[in-house]
């Protein structure tokens, strides 16, 4: 490890004063208003205040703010695009928030190697179109993507539409930079395809969500862009219908992804945006394709014992763009309680039944959609239409993780597919196998818990 020299505090040198010697006094935010955006997330359902809120605008600069917030004993939260649904990104209890976002440098594409290196504060959009400058592409992608941040995805490990085909965050990281408790420096930038020396720090970083380093950078490895896109749409009437399709779907040789949606989440997109689909039903499958090639032959084929409508061009730009807004369809509703869950595809079906039954149970509304292939659903709970509550109350909240996160567990699957644990299910994160070698690994590289206390381990 390495970096720049350890600060000591001058004698009666505030924290704040010391803070913004280093990054700027316009980028340490203490006024309320200023640092308002940072201290709630996307669901609004995790609120906090921060210290102060820290802006960093290269890796020195985080070592330097990191050191002396060690120097001082003080609790950091790291924070990208600030669009994570599990509370991991917000203040809990007076923390410094360090804003990675000034982070956003983007680096030449390196096109014989099918990497770039950028910085943690890049947002995936801005990631996508300086890949695509260079006739390749990134592989990862979810809805949130004009704000949310490739260092956010690499800490919660993100997921999306295509990783059916190239798997999540972590199969995308070739190598990180990343900034240790201490305040020293980690780099393994040089992205070397074959590195069997040791553990992969990367691989060990991605899904930490902030809790063993602070990660500044990364260099990513890049696919081919395939510009030839296709969709199909197909109505089922239950989700064993859509399990029993996949093997069909999964002979097609350039599968990007294969969505499933409820009519439940089908009719609020459809009410919040105009947004109508082809046809609706109890369950909706939307198979996407792209390749150099026009792949409209080989989709066909696939599912030629299916009754579908087959979308190009605008039509298939509509449904994607329909898959997109569910979560901010869902939104308007009012404050939703979600559960990122998968399981086993045998299980799949059992799965969605007990979510149905846990918000009927707690006269709740469910809106479920979610990834086929990989068995993952967005559980979203809101109130009923003839409810006068605006939110999901936190005993209601807790008795629907007592049945759903219960269940899952039972199957061996997991309770965060793609959001994190953050805080919000942090005391169901013990249950899994996993949690005695992250509370190891949190003990040997944070001994002093000052990287997002709270995140993945109860304290």
């Amino acid at each position: 490890m390495n970096g720049p020299a350890a600060r000591h505090p001058a004698p009666g040198v505030g924290l704040i004063e010391q803070l913004s010697a280093c990054v700027g006094a316009d980028n340490v935010l203490v006024d309320a208003d200023l640092r308002a955006g940072y201290e709630l997330d996307w669901t609004s359902r995790s609120l906090g205040t921060a210290r102060c809120v820290v802006r960093p605008a290269d890796t020195a600069q985080v070592a330097q703010v990191v050191q002396i917030c060690a120097a001082a004993g003080q609790p950091i939260v790291c924070q990208g695009g600030n669009t994570g649904l599990v509370g991991g990104g917000v203040p809990r209890h007076d923390e410094v928030l360090l804003s990675l976002r000034r982070l956003n440098d983007l680096g030449v594409v390196d096109t014989s190697a099918a990497q770039v290196t950028v910085g943690a504060g890049v947002t995936i959009e801005a990631l996508q179109r300086h890949a695509r400058a260079a006739d390749l592409d990134f592989a990862v992608d979810w809805g949130a993507r004009s704000s949310a941040t490739v260092g956010g995805g690499i800490a919660t490990n993100a997921g999306g539409s295509r990783v059916v085909r190239f798997g999540t965050m972590r199969a995308q990281v070739a190598g990180i930079q990343a900034v240790m408790a201490d305040g020293s420096v980690v780099d393994t930038l040089a992205g070397l395809p074959k590195s069997t020396a040791g553990v992969h720090l990367p691989s060990m970083l991605c899904g930490s969500e902030g809790t063993l380093a602070v990660i500044t950078a990364a260099r990513l490895k890049l696919v081919p862009w395939y510009r030839q896109r296709a969709a199909a749409w197909v109505v089922l009437d239950s989700v064993d219908e859509a399990v029993v399709m996949l093997p069909s779907i999964r002979r097609l040789p350039n599968l990007d992804g294969v969505e499933l949606l409820t009519e439940a989440a089908l009719n609020v997109t459809a009410a919040a945006f105009g947004l109508a689909p082809p046809r609706r039903g109890p369950v909706a499958v939307m198979i996407e394709v792209a390749a150099d090639h026009d792949p409209l032959e080989e989709l066909h084929t696939a599912l030629a014992d299916y009754d579908g409508e087959i979308a190009t061009g605008v039509q298939h730009d509509q449904l994607v763009q329909l898959r997109d807004h569910v979560s901010m369809a869902i939104a308007q509703l009012g404050v939703p309680y979600k559960l990122d869950v998968a399981v086993p595809l045998d299980r799949l079906a059992q799965l969605s039944a007990v979510a149905d039954g846990a918000a009927r149970h707690a006269n709740a509304r469910l809106i479920a959609f979610g990834h086929l292939a990989e068995g993952n659903l967005h559980l979203n709970f809101v109130p009923t239409a003839t409810s006068t509550a605006t939110s999901i109350t936190a005993d209601v909240a807790a008795q629907i993780a007592e049945q759903v996160l219960g269940y899952v567990i039972d199957v061996g699957g997991t309770i965060s597919a793609e959001h994190g644990i953050g805080v919000a299910k942090a005391a169901w994160f013990t249950q899994l196998p996993g949690a005695r070698i992250q509370r190891a690994l949190k003990a040997a590289l944070d001994p002093r818990g000052l990287l997002n206390p709270g995140v993945l381990l109860v304290d």
